[in-house]
Parts: structure tokens; sequence; C-alpha cells
């Protein structure tokens, strides 16, 4: 008997997509995909989300149901200017267009979900399901599709089985489940433009590449994490193609038009753009939000920087080591314009910007996790020990959100259907990987079980920080590395003979 039938590939997950397409039910993987992801993704929105029945402000849920109570009931102009002190409006259009939508359907529901200021707090189960459906049908309307036709074009149109399988682990990345459909959010969204980026840009079409990563920027202002090597990705098609000047001054003007009327629906007014401008973008904020995995926060845990420098400085510092961290990989990326260094650029470029940029929270890693799992059958063992990594650096937030099970849950799962990767892996990586794991396992048992001292009531969390912090910055390394040893060959042949043009 062969051995691909005695020792499937992919493991549990590979075994299933061969068994349909071997018993002529090939036209259920995809939808048995979306039926597991689906019921996976609403599981976890059963349990707790951000800021439950915790008063005054409660938290993200309340957040977003408050950005669709403000835009239906205020005239536009007053989007980004109304009670900033209670969730005030900050990121940019497309969002405020989304929560619109979102909000008037809620309010043909429910009209008392939208109600102006006296729905603040409002927590019902209805209310619950309801937002709880929006986020579903975001994902499922702008990134699901995106990643079915980018594991279509990254594999080709042969090897069913490794493209079923490509879908499934996408889908079932962690980190964006439990923070979308836990914590609640939308950044499946952002995401998702930023996939159909990718899919224009390896397809060849880079004007229509240029809109959606507008519209990446225009939903969350964390789209940034990406514009390096996009514009080195594109700049470097430029340079290389005969027509590349042409291709230049297009690309500026469709940037710039879609800009333009992204605003213009919002405002021709100076003053309205201006507010927009300053809401998505408050310096005030600082150097990082709560306990996050980067390196300032790790810094901070022995040098309190921002006691020690003035907010103007550290901005400049963490500009600088952002561009310098990017550089590599951006001019790799410029002289390479292929689809696996674009993928590569995408991961190294946003790690970058989450160890060093200024104003990051821990669901930024949200980003880089996005093209580590693009690569997910690329550099299969590295990239699933990162998206465990990732999902372990939120473990403070998701304590908060009353998330723990639904995180035990999710880490195994993730665990169990990459759990092939560890035969192929060398062995350098697994014993690295074993080691880490065995650190993480035994500050989950120490945090169970012994309450931190009274006088380091953080204790863990910084461990936490630590720990996820020094395994960022080596696997940012390594993925540097990776990114130089590309080969226009193995570019070809590892991206499933895909072609610059």
């Amino acid at each position: 008997m062969p051995s691909s039938v005695t020792q499937p590939a992919y493991g549990p997950v590979g075994a299933w997509f061969n068994f349909l397409l071997s018993t002529n039910g090939g036209h259920l993987a995809l939808l048995s995909t979306y039926l597991f992801a689906a019921f996976v993704r609403w599981t976890t929105a059963l349990n707790g989300y951000s800021g439950a029945g915790i008063p005054p402000l409660h938290g993200d849920f309340e957040a977003q149901r408050h950005w669709m109570e403000i835009t239906t009931a205020l005239p536009r102009k007053e989007w980004y200017r109304y009670d900033l002190k209670y969730w005030g409006l900050d990121y940019p259009l497309l969002t405020a267009y989304h929560s619109w939508l979102m909000g008037r359907v809620g309010e043909m529901i429910n009209p008392a979900w939208m109600s102006l200021d006296a729905s603040r707090g409002f927590e019902s189960e209805g209310l619950k399901t309801f937002m709880r459906l929006t986020a579903l049908v975001t994902e499922w309307t702008i990134y699901v599709p995106a990643v079915v036709l980018f594991a279509n074009r990254w594999v080709g149109h042969g090897a069913r089985v490794k493209k079923n399988v490509l879908i499934f682990l996408i889908l079932l990345q962690p980190g964006l489940t439990i923070i979308d459909h836990g914590h609640f959010q939308y950044n499946s969204a952002m995401l998702g433009f930023t996939l159909w980026t990718v899919v224009a840009l390896i397809t060849g079409h880079h004007l229509l590449a240029s809109v959606f990563f507008v519209m990446a920027l225009n939903f969350k202002q964390m789209a940034l994490f990406y514009a390096i090597p996009v514009f080195t990705y594109l700049l470097g098609t430029c340079w290389q193609s005969r027509r590349g000047l042409q291709l230049f001054v297009k690309l500026g003007a469709v940037v710039v038009s879609t800009f333009a009327i992204i605003f213009v629906i919002y405002s021709t007014n100076s003053s309205d753009i201006l507010q927009v401008f300053q809401r998505v973008f408050p310096v005030e904020r600082g150097l990082y939000e709560d306990k996050v995995a980067n390196v300032w926060c790790a810094i901070s845990v022995l040098v309190k920087l921002r006691q020690v420098f003035e907010m103007q400085s550290l901005v400049y510092l963490s500009l600088t080591a952002t561009l310098l961290a990017s550089l590599p990989s951006s001019i790799q990326v410029f002289r390479d314009p292929r689809p696996l260094p674009l993928l590569y650029a995408l991961l190294n470029v946003s790690l970058a910007f989450f160890l060093f940029a200024f104003q990051v929270h821990e669901k930024s890693i949200l980003l880089p996790a996005l093209p580590a799992t693009l690569l997910i059958l690329d550099d299969t063992f590295v990239a699933a020990f990162f998206n465990t990594v990732a999902l372990y650096s939120m473990l403070p937030l998701l304590i908060k959100d009353d998330l723990l099970l639904p995180y035990v849950l999710l880490g195994a799962l993730w665990l169990a259907i990459t759990a092939f990767s560890w035969s192929e892996a060398p062995k350098l990586q697994r014993v690295f990987a074993s080691a880490s794991y065995i650190v993480i396992a035994a500050l989950h048992i120490l945090q169970a079980t012994v309450p931190p001292p009274a006088r380091y009531p953080d204790l863990y969390t910084l461990a936490n920080v630590l720990v996820s912090t020094a395994l960022f910055v080596l696997m940012a390394v390594y993925f540097n590395y990776r990114q130089f040893q590309i080969t226009p060959l193995t570019t070809t042949l590892s991206a499933g003979k895909l072609k610059k043009r």
C-alpha cells in the first residue's frame, strides 16, 4: 500500500480531505471547512467579551456598538467630535461607514440598541447575538473569500488536498478567532482587505491592489504595519518594468483617487477632515497600551522609559528603531518583487512594527500573524509556533475578558491540527519549541496555582511579556534570515509556480 495512504500528509486534516477527495466527496471539502470554522467561531462567541458588565466605559464590545449608535443618530460632521471621553470614534472612515451600515440594520431590528446616549452599556441577549452576527458576516463577506482565492492561487489548480488544508489552517488561526469573536472587534475586515491586496499583487493586478490597500488603511490605521512592504513591492515592480514610470503614475493616481472618494463621502470641509486625522493618530496615548509583548514594554520592566524620556523623544526613538528593523526586508522585496518575498516582507515588517512602533497594543500581533499563517505550508513549523506564541502573548487580555476556556480549547486545537509539522522540522527547531512550550506550560501552572506576591501583582503578566517578546525577537531574526535565503528559483517553486507577471 502506498505510504501516502497509510501516512496521509498534513495529519488528521489532510486525512479528512484525502478521504473526501478519494470518495467523490470533493464538493463537500470547502463546505466542511466553512461549517467547522463557523462552529468554532460561534462557540467562541458564547463566552465573555471585552468589558462585559464593567461600567462605566465597559470595553471594545461597547465601543463598537457605540460607534453604530453615533453614526446612525448624528450628522457625519459630529461622528469624530461627539463626547470623545466616552469611546470617541478613533478609527478611519471605512470603520465609520461600516458602523453606520451595521447600526442601520440594528436600528431596524430594535431601535433601543442604537438610541443616542440611552443605549450606553446596553447588554441584552438580543443585542449580543446581533453584534456577534455582524462580526461573523463581516468576516465571511470580506476575509473568507480572500482566503479561498489566495489558496487557489498560491497552491495552483492541482494539489487539491494541499489547497484545502491551507484554507482550513488559515481559517482556524486561533488569534483572529478569539479576538474578533471572543474579545470582539472587526479585525477580519482590515486583514481581509490586506489579503485582497496580496491576491491582487501576486496576480499582477497592481492598480486593484492599491485600491484594496487604501481600503485596509481606511478601515484600521494599523494596516500601516504593511505599508512599507506593499510600497517597496510596487516600487520594485515599477523599477523592473519596461513601463515602470507609467505604472508608477497610475498607482499614484489610483491611491489619491481612492482616498479622495472615501473622504469626499464624509466631508469636503478641511476642519472635518483634519479632525478625523487627529482622532486616528492620537500621539498622547503613549508608547504602548497596557502590558504588550514588545521591546519597549519589556525594557520598561527594568527601565521606566515613559518616566526617563519625554513623549516626543519616545516618538522619534520608536520611529527610528521601527524603520531600521524594517529596512533589510523592505530592500530585499524591492530587489525581488515576487510573491514569496512579499509574504516574508509583510511578516517581517509588521513584526518590526509590533516590536518597536509607537502606541502598540497586544491585539496588534494579529498583523504579523496574518502573513505567518499564509506561510503555514511554506514554513510550517515556525509559522505554527509563531501563532501559538501570538495567542499566548494575549493571555492577560483574554483572562480579563473571561476567555480562558476558549483560549485553552483554541490553543489545543491549533496544536493538534499543526502537529504534523513536527515530523519534518529540523531538530534544533523542535528542541527550541519544546523548551519554549515547557516554559509557557510552567507559567500557566504557576499562574493557576500560586498567587502572585502582594508586592508584584503583575508578576505573571510581566513574565508573559518577557517570554513572548524574547520569542518574537528570535523569530523576527529567523524570518528575516528566511527571506534572504529566497532565490528566484525557490520563489517560483515555493509559491506554486507563481510568476511575477
